[in-house]
């Protein structure tokens, strides 16, 4: 073997490795359509974008315990009151991944916890609001290590 045909031979083998854990993951967990599962939650109520705060880190080293805040911005009153949070991960494999209900004596709509996901992907959480009314937020995040796979794969 020549030293060119060597050199040729390894590049092809670094490029092969350095392919993005996104594109990968894309073949494994495809993005899923969480359409009807919001559907099941709204009754097809229109969902407004926005007073819906996802934080996220953008960057999770392990996907097994990623911590997730979220705020909504009410004024946790009688008549505009969230009753209940919604947390999807459209490319877990359960992509449904928590809710969180809230009593009329809650002083403000806000969950501090920590989540699994599996791969780089969109977090969507929405809000129910007394009067039938629906807010969402979203964020975006990269998992380097995933969970809720099965790493043979």
């Amino acid at each position: 073997m020549s030293r060119r045909h060597f050199l040729r031979a390894a590049g092809g083998l670094a490029a092969g490795a350095a392919l993005p854990a996104a594109a990968q993951s894309n073949r494994i967990l495809p993005v899923q359509d969480i359409a009807p599962l919001i559907a099941r939650i709204t009754g097809g109520r229109p969902v407004e974008k926005r007073d819906v705060t996802v934080e996220l880190p953008s960057l999770a080293e392990n996907g097994n315990s990623v911590p997730l805040r979220i705020r909504v911005a009410s004024p946790m009153s009688a008549t505009d009151l969230v009753t209940d949070l919604h947390v999807f991960a459209e490319r877990n494999p359960r992509p449904f991944v928590a809710a969180y209900h809230f009593g009329p004596v809650v002083a403000r709509a806000q969950v501090d916890t920590r989540i699994r996901l599996a791969v780089e992907q969109r977090v969507l959480v929405i809000a129910a609001l007394t009067g039938g009314r629906f807010l969402s937020g979203e964020t975006h995040v990269v998992v380097t290590s995933a969970a809720c796979i099965d790493e043979g794969i």
